[in-house]
């Protein structure tokens, strides 16, 4: 059981290391970049702090340390839009 246990979390762990790693590869291709604090409750691209896993893990709207992907030069004028995330 403790084995079908660690094997199923390693496999869950690389799924989600490719997932971050493609997302970011997708995301310089197409001119997008991290925006924090904009994203709804759940809406979020991926980890949003502590206690959160990855994409869709935000509990709040607007969470400062959750980010999604926005053009490139538009999260800073979005109301809230921050390049880093905030306390």
């Amino acid at each position: 059981m403790t084995n079908k246990v660690l094997i199923n979390g390693a496999i869950a762990a690389a799924i989600t290391i490719a997932a971050v790693t493609s997302l970011d590869v997708e995301a310089k291709g197409k001119k997008l970049e991290k925006c924090y604090g904009v994203a709804k409750a759940g809406q979020n691209d991926c980890k949003a702090g502590p206690g959160t896993s990855c994409a869709g893990s935000s509990t709040k709207d607007a969470q400062k340390d959750a980010w999604m992907f926005v053009a490139k030069g538009s999260c800073e004028k979005i109301v809230g839009g921050s390049l880093k995330p905030k306390k």
